[in-house]
């Protein structure tokens, strides 16, 4: 079963980051990519996180990443979500039941001034006012209990938070 699970903070993560990073950048065309970032939870020290590495990239082109992209993530074990209503990016896990025994990463791939990129401002926020990090960890835990069995819902019930830290901004 593929349940939301949040675990204290991993210092390996940075390093789990890295070395993806590394493998996507020798995979990828690089004159597509325009950023590479570590974001979400696992991207905040100290953060309690679902022990998954998001990795976020920016595109010149999201078409000219649909027709490249997909194959070559393919060969490092991601499955792309090709059904994603959300049409502004494209979105890869690795692990993921069937595939693999747990989710280990996500890779979202998005053009600079898609939604996604700008949700970076919220990790640096995270990462400035750890203060507000632990209410963000407190919110979580919470909704990981209520929505265990259900990822979306999980994701759904964060984002009325996410969107009044990114006003503040």
């Amino acid at each position: 079963m593929d349940e939301v699970e949040i675990v204290n903070y991993n210092p390996h993560w940075p390093a789990l980051f890295d070395e993806e990073a590394e493998r996507l950048r020798a995979m990828l065309d690089p004159s597509l990519i325009v950023g590479l970032e570590h974001f979400g939870s696992t991207a905040v020290p100290g953060l309690s996180a679902k022990p998954i590495i998001d990795i976020l990239i920016a595109v010149r082109s999201l078409a000219d990443a649909q027709a490249t992209f997909v194959e070559p993530l393919r060969n490092l074990d991601y499955v792309y979500w090709a059904d994603n209503p959300k049409t502004d990016r494209m979105f890869f896990v690795k692990g993921m039941p069937p595939f693999g025994s747990r989710r280990s990463h996500h890779v979202h791939v998005t053009e600079p001034h898609g939604e996604m990129w700008q949700r970076l401002g919220f990790r640096d926020y995270l990462r400035a006012h750890p203060e507000e990090a632990g209410t963000y960890e407190r919110l979580k835990r919470r909704l990981a209990a209520e929505y265990r069995a259900d990822r979306e819902a999980y994701t759904d019930a964060k984002s009325a938070y996410i969107e009044s830290v990114m006003r503040r901004q």
